[in-house]
């Protein structure tokens, strides 16, 4: 990926359909931010909430937050993003991790990153970026700064075989 925003960037894709796409990017912590700070912010007692790093989700709408959690827990404004995990982007998800009754696993991101109608497909045609399953062991039991290489291995690949040009046959 050319775009120094992207490099080495994880990302779980929300939404993808024929108007864009949505993916919240799981591989870079958003420096100066915590969990139980961000809850102070937005006017939640942040109780026995672990203060968990904030990922940032990408360059778009960076001070609004996104959820990504497992199944267990779901809000009027919770989107399945099969089979992975679920994303909720309200107070109620923060609210329920603050008070002990959230989502048995989650990881909190602020931004986004989002693609026009048929803007990740050209980019894909471009070799900008590796379509991988999802792994809930990335996305949960990895830390952050090891999500990148966990992904590849994950899909079967070294990373360190991995080159920055590409070629055509």
């Amino acid at each position: 990926m050319f775009d120094p925003r992207f490099e080495r960037s994880v990302n779980v894709m929300c939404v993808h359909d024929e108007n864009g796409a949505l993916g919240i990017g799981i591989g870079h912590v958003r420096e100066g931010v915590g969990f139980r700070g961000l809850l102070e912010e937005v006017g939640i007692d942040p109780g026995d909430a672990p203060d968990r790093e904030v990922l940032h989700g990408g360059p778009v709408e960076p001070g609004r937050g996104f959820v990504l959690h497992s199944t267990d827990w779901s809000g009027q404004d919770t989107i399945t993003v099969d089979p992975l995990c679920a994303m909720s982007a309200s107070l109620d998800v923060l609210r329920a991790i603050a008070e002990g009754r959230g989502p048995k696993d989650w990881v909190i991101a602020l931004g986004y990153a989002g693609w026009g109608s048929g803007q990740l497909e050209n980019e894909m045609r471009q070799h900008g970026w590796y379509a991988a399953s999802g792994h809930r062991e990335v996305l949960f039991n990895t830390p952050v700064d090891g999500r990148w290489a966990a992904t590849w291995r994950a899909e079967g690949i070294d990373p360190s075989f991995l080159a920055n040009t590409t070629g055509s046959a």
